[in-house]
């Protein structure tokens, strides 16, 4: 598992809302939670699959981890360890950006190198 990365699904109009406030507080679902979630590289498929099913538009960003101070990893109920941050997200963790293609089936197509 590479800590040095993790990844953000989001939407196209989310990015937006980054970029123009310089930082993320999540989704709705984190700010329920409490934690803004992410994935790690191997994660991100099952992410998808779980959470996003016919959702398009969407992005995936890669997140440089070494400057974020309240980054936990725990464990989920299905035994995983997930990555989840503790305060706001700064645009400046964001190291790029890729967008996730929707098939015809509604399953997603990560692009092959991110």
């Amino acid at each position: 598992m590479n800590f040095k990365f993790i990844y953000k699904i989001c939407t196209k109009s989310e990015l937006l809302e980054i970029k123009k406030k310089k930082e993320y507080s999540g989704s709705k679902k984190d700010l329920e939670d409490g934690y803004i979630h992410f994935s790690g590289e191997d994660q991100i498929n099952g992410t998808l699959k779980k959470f996003y099913s016919n959702q398009k538009d969407l992005i995936l960003l890669k997140i440089d981890t070494l400057k974020l101070d309240h980054l936990l990893w725990e464990q989920a109920s299905d035994g995983n360890m997930f990555p989840h941050l503790y305060s706001t997200l700064d645009i400046s963790n964001i190291v790029d950006e890729f967008e996730i293609d929707l098939r015809d089936d509604g399953s997603h197509i990560v692009p092959t190198s991110f």
